[in-house]
């Protein structure tokens, strides 16, 4: 919307894209938090992906390994992804490495 529509007072007080997206990556820790809490492996995964790496949170590697090693309980493979970037499963592109290792 140009001249002078925009949705947020008209303009005035924008945020920088990069103010907006570290809010979203904030708010998508969190949530991921909620349902890591609630026993979702998967979830737990990719807290612990976020601590390791600082993604939305400050970079804990204590609480990364705490996070993949309560994941590790129900799935022992999950070790495999812990130091990647968030999001990243075995099922990516190192699986095909993976596989080739275990011929």
């Amino acid at each position: 919307m140009q001249n002078g529509s925009s949705s947020n007072n008209g303009g005035q007080g924008r945020l920088p894209l990069s103010a907006v997206v570290a809010d979203c990556v904030k708010r998508w820790f969190h949530d991921t938090l909620k349902e890591a809490r609630g026993g979702d492996v998967n979830m737990q995964v990719l807290v612990s992906q976020m601590y390791y790496s600082g993604y939305g949170v400050p970079k804990d590697t204590n609480k990364a390994r705490a996070w993949m090693s309560k994941a590790s309980r129900s799935r022992s493979s999950v070790w495999i992804v812990g130091e990647k970037h968030p999001g990243y499963n075995a099922s990516d592109s190192d699986s095909d490495e993976m596989m080739g290792e275990a011929q």
